[in-house]
């Protein structure tokens, strides 16, 4: 199964976008470009929404992520995700949503949006074949509303059967790494056909951990195996180069030297694992970089800079923690004062900006 460009079509791309009128970028565009940020406004004529659609027009953001709060009504959501369109067309904005079916939707029949099965069930129920037919509809829906990045699919086994964050809410497709693969191929075939790009998530594996991410520190150090990297290898054998989104947790083997960092912000992780055991050389997207695993032990500098310098190309904010409208200003100026000062920090931008532009030349 084809699933996205082959890597070296993709830089081809990226090398072309870049030399046409246009995209000689600064170092502050391709610093924006590696912002997705939360925000609040349901409305496209709200004050909040006005601002953050002229950020994505002077490229001081890449992208923006929907939560519920922000879904009123369908007819607004596609208003709004007309107006972010708009401000970029050349280089399109992520328009991001967590949209795995089950206990994780943004939209929901609450606002007339047709809700699915969470992915155990799909499993359990449907072949592949078929839970790509389910996966099709949900994937037009928000093509049709103006998405261009879904948030899935989930490639973590089902292996701890009291995780609090993946089995709890039955977001595994199953215990069997083929198996997983297999539905995680379906949910993204899905999605090509609509033209929204994907992320699989929790790189390096979220479902044997005994604790909640969201909520602090997740140690997997005694309970993670190499097994759990099956999927992603399966999928990336397949010539996938869709987004692989990274979590917050912490294992002592693969902790980066005098730090206990979680693999967000590890280069073992990352740079190691990754791109280089692994060979993924996509774009690697954060989970939300306000849950409590880092803003409990990493102010925002620390944050932005150690997640760089690990090898991620996309820091995700849900600014939520502590809303404010600048947060995308501060995290900026964080990276083009470190790019400034350090020129292989610079050239880690540079890096991660081709890949992005990359990318975003799958949008439709």
């Amino acid at each position: 199964m084809l699933l996205a460009l082959r890597p070296a079509l993709a830089a081809l791309v990226a090398s072309l976008m870049m030399i046409a009128p246009g995209f000689a970028a600064s170092l502050d565009e391709m610093a924006g470009q590696m912002i997705v940020i939360g925000f609040q406004g349901d409305s496209a004529n709200d004050k909040s929404i006005k601002a953050l659609t002229a950020e994505l027009a002077a490229g001081d953001i890449g992208g923006v992520m929907f939560l519920k709060t922000n879904v009123s009504s369908l007819a607004a959501v596609k208003a709004m995700n007309a107006a972010f369109r708009d401000a970029s067309p050349a280089l399109p904005p992520f328009i991001t949503l967590d949209q795995e079916g089950g206990a994780v939707e943004r939209l929901t029949k609450d606002v007339g949006f047709t809700e699915i099965a969470n992915a155990r069930t799909i499993a359990r129920k449907m072949s592949p074949e078929q839970a790509e037919a389910v996966y099709a509809k949900m994937a037009k829906a928000i093509a049709d509303l103006g998405f261009t990045v879904n948030f899935g699919p989930v490639a973590d086994l089902d292996i701890n059967p009291n995780n609090q964050i993946i089995a709890k809410f039955g977001r595994a497709f199953s215990a069997d790494p083929a198996v997983v693969a297999q539905y995680d191929a379906a949910f993204i075939a899905a999605h090509e056909q609509a033209g929204i790009l994907t992320a699989l998530k929790h790189f390096p594996g979220h479902g044997s951990s005994t604790a909640d991410s969201h909520e602090g520190f997740v140690d997997i150090t005694k309970t993670w195996s190499k097994t759990e990297l099956e999927p992603y290898r399966a999928l990336f054998s397949q010539g996938y180069t869709g987004m692989v989104m990274v979590g917050h947790l912490f294992h002592a083997d693969y902790s980066d030297a005098g730090a206990k960092t979680p693999s967000s912000l590890s280069s073992q992780w990352i740079t190691g694992v990754l791109r280089g055991d692994l060979g993924f050389d996509g774009v690697a997207i954060s989970d939300d970089l306000e849950m409590g695993a880092i803003r409990k032990h990493f102010n925002l500098k620390q944050t932005v800079t150690g997640a760089v310098r690990a090898g991620l190309d996309v820091l995700l904010f849900s600014n939520t923690a502590n809303y404010h409208a600048g947060l995308g200003d501060e995290v900026r100026a964080i990276l083009v004062s470190e790019a400034k000062a350090d020129p292989e920090f610079a050239a880690r931008i540079e890096q991660s900006y081709n890949r992005i532009v990359a990318l975003k030349a799958h949008i439709r």
